[in-house]
């Protein structure tokens, strides 16, 4: 498997620091407020990533996602919601409370999208007593130092330290300054927050003892202090949106190096989410999120959307991407249907699934930096052609169970599967009722291509079924009657 590795921007064959495990660590929320797209979409990302290093690779995988939960900004909007009510719903919300409330509305949409927990998504108000551990290792090794100016604030020498900037490839000098914390007390105005004095205007339940005074953790910090706690000094992937890079990830890659660890051998990035060719913003208007997309079309067909793309790339919203991407992902799920409908048993657990061989294209799309479109391509592949099989005459029940198979995992692999509804127990979503016009008018057609046949009217008959090809649907043939899907 080979993987992008933005540290040293190039390509590597990836290697796990242990032997039959992989430990990932990648940004999660910062609850300040209602998830939007972006934050899906990097979940979503580390998601099919870790179903592949344990599907396709066979490693166990320990995963952290941190959940931020105190921010300059969650305070900020918690000092709001006593003002004016923030977001018009909860007056008066302590910054604990709002932070939580958000924080399960992220927990929703996760579940939501299919995406699986991961091992472990500690909080950064948990791990106080191992920020300050990191921090006394950085002033004894002269890279931190306590503000002079009796603020409370421990920050990062930035100069102190040589390789500054090595992530995004940038000198010390043409940085911007550090907007963490004020600038009382700092020796260069690019020296991050580590710890941040407690002051008059912030909450007394937000701050904790420390060595340097009552005060809170800066946000680069966090991260560095609970990647160590469960995955160790040095691990395999740190993951996130591609705006972390700087400054969040170069902090974080600057004070844990300092600090005499390895860290992250490789560092991933994915792509951000555009809205028809612009950058989304709420005040042009312009953004969507993550429930306003469940309200349009079902999990499955988002998920496949905002999957679908290669991780790296940019991923645009047009107006017509979730119809497209309905469209293209429940001709995966009917060609599942199909074959149970021929009796077909799809694998269960991962024992059977393990029992099942990947086409040489998904294997090859999968291990080339997570190429999701071209391993896309091996399945759509293979549901045309396991639709061909069983629209034959005499149907070659041997070959169709190794496609379906093949597709189930594949689908399972992509995070797909749990999300189809191949028995008719789950409503259709936001999209049931263009389904059900669709059924409806198909099921004519099938009909009068029925009488003819029985009429033997063969002319008539093929031409129906042109028709139906035409328009993109594939009528499958059997004892037990017809069936169509879009093929």
């Amino acid at each position: 498997m080979v993987l992008y590795n933005s540290l040293e921007q190039e390509f590597q064959e990836f290697e796990p620091v242990h032997p039959e495990e992989a430990r990932l660590y990648y940004c999660g929320a910062t609850v300040q407020g209602r998830p939007h797209i972006g934050h899906v979409r990097s979940a979503l990302v580390f998601d099919i990533l870790t179903r592949w290093l344990r599907h396709g690779h066979g490693l166990k995988v320990t995963s952290v996602r941190n959940v931020t939960d105190i921010d300059d900004k969650i305070l900020a909007n918690s000092l709001a919601s006593f003002a004016e009510g923030f977001d018009g719903e909860h007056p008066k919300e302590e910054w604990w409370a709002l932070a939580y409330r958000f924080e399960k509305i992220f927990t929703g949409a996760y579940g939501a999208l299919g995406i699986e927990d991961p091992t472990y998504e500690p909080r950064a108000t948990g791990h106080i007593p191992e920020m300050h551990a990191l921090i006394r290792k950085l002033i004894h090794a002269g890279h931190a130092y306590p503000a002079g100016d009796d603020s409370g604030d421990v920050y990062f020498d930035v100069r102190s330290w040589s390789r500054y900037g090595e992530l995004t490839r940038q000198r010390v000098e043409d940085m911007q300054d550090a907007s963490d914390a004020d600038r009382r007390g700092k020796r260069d105005p690019r020296d991050f927050a580590l710890w941040k004095g407690h002051k008059d205007s912030d909450p007394e339940t937000a701050a904790w003892d420390s060595p340097w005074g009552r005060g809170r953790p800066g946000w680069h910090l966090e991260c560095s202090a609970m990647a160590g706690k469960y995955l160790g000094d040095t691990f395999d992937i740190h993951g996130g949106g591609l705006d972390l890079r700087f400054p969040h990830h170069e902090n974080e890659l600057a004070q844990s190096a300092a600090a005499g660890r390895g860290f992250a051998n490789f560092w991933l990035h994915n792509g951000l989410v555009t809205y028809q060719g612009e950058k989304m913003s709420k005040s042009i208007g312009n953004t969507i999120s993550p429930e306003e997309m469940l309200q349009m079309a079902r999990p499955l067909a988002v998920r496949y959307y905002l999957g679908q793309a290669q991780y790296r790339s940019t991923l645009d919203y047009q107006l017509n991407s979730l119809q497209m991407a309905t469209a293209a992902v429940e001709r995966i799920e009917n060609f599942l249907k199909l074959a149970r409908s021929r009796g077909v048993a799809l694998p269960a657990g991962d024992d059977q699934l393990k029992l099942v061989a990947l086409p040489g294209q998904f294997v090859d799309g999968m291990n080339d930096d997570l190429n999701v479109p071209r391993a896309l391509q091996a399945v759509h592949g293979t549901v045309r052609s396991g639709n061909t099989i069983a629209s034959a005459a005499h149907v070659d029940l041997a070959e169709l169970k190794r496609k379906a198979k093949q597709v189930h995992l594949m689908a399972e692999i992509l995070g797909l599967r749990q999300l189809m509804d191949l028995d008719g127990s789950a409503g259709s979503g936001a999209d049931g009722g263009e389904h059900a016009a669709l059924d409806h008018l198909v099921k004519d057609l099938m009909e009068r291509r029925a009488a003819a046949r029985a009429n033997k009217d063969w002319a008539e008959a093929d031409r129906l079924r042109d028709t139906l090809a035409a328009a993109g649907v594939q009528v499958a043939d059997g004892a037990d009657g017809s069936r169509w899907s879009l093929a």
